[in-house]
């Protein structure tokens, strides 16, 4: 068989840093974090990956950044080019070196947003060739015309969306394999921007990492969203990750697919 032909699958991803309970928050309130325990939902987390077929990067760790292990929000791929965010808040501003070299030794081709746009990758949802950019906290409007510079040229269509009611737009909506754009209904601002929405019944229903065209990666905690997307066809792999959960963090968060 020609190797070459395969399908690219990596997965960067970066451990939890030891102060991860200083996570910022923004729309919940704090509760207790299990820093250990937060570190075996991790691990556990990374052999689902692998055991799909992903090859495990692991970007190199910032102990003192509490936020750091959600990795999404430091770089979003388009095929091979791998695009530098410009985190919101200033305190994740040192998260993006690390996972910049980590895809330059990739051998990836690396564009930089730059300030005064912010961008943080749980802002950004490839639908196809449409590319929605949540309009956040974190993620301004220059955010979402700087990335438009940048993928145009590759063939792909930026949207901007508004969001109010969560962290991210990641935090409210995710897609299926066949386009349709999946969402809590109370966290969503506009479902109507998507062609096609579906809505999911529990909060922590709305993130799911697609890990081929049948098989999602989703959160333990929304055993009524598994069944229903079960019901369409789907093979459904349920993850604990409650400790990320109470620092506004989900599934998508936790690791960066390159394809």
């Amino acid at each position: 068989m020609d190797n070459a032909a395969e399908p690219r699958k990596i997965a960067l991803v970066r451990q939890p840093a030891a102060n991860l309970a200083e996570g910022l928050l923004t729309h919940i309130e704090r509760t207790t974090i299990d820093v250990a325990y937060a570190g075996e939902q991790w691990a556990d987390y990374v052999a689902e990956l692998a055991a799909e077929g992903w090859n495990i990067v692991e970007v190199a760790p910032l102990p003192e950044h509490a936020d750091s292990v959600f990795v999404e929000d430091a770089v979003v791929m388009f095929g091979d080019v791998a695009v530098i965010t410009s985190p919101g808040a200033e305190s994740r501003r040192g998260e993006t070196e690390a996972a910049e070299a980590a895809v330059r030794e990739l051998g990836l081709r690396v564009e930089h947003l730059e300030l005064p746009a912010t961008l943080d990758g749980g802002d950004v949802l490839k639908v196809g060739r449409t590319v929605y950019v949540g309009q956040s906290l974190r993620t301004n409007a220059a955010g979402a015309e700087q990335l438009a510079m940048i993928v145009g040229p590759l063939g792909y269509t930026v949207v901007p969306v508004p969001v109010t009611k969560v962290l991210h737009l990641k935090t409210a909506v995710t897609a299926l394999p066949d386009g349709t754009v999946i969402g809590y209904p109370p966290l969503v601002d506009n479902p109507r921007l998507f062609p096609k929405f579906l809505a999911v019944p529990e909060q922590e229903g709305t993130a799911v990492v697609v890990l081929d065209e049948r098989t999602l990666l989703m959160s333990a905690a929304a055993p009524r969203t598994s069944a229903l997307l079960e019901s369409l066809g789907y093979r459904v792999i349920a993850t604990d990750i409650s400790e990320f959960e109470k620092l506004e963090g989900c599934v998508t968060c936790l690791s960066v697919r390159i394809r």
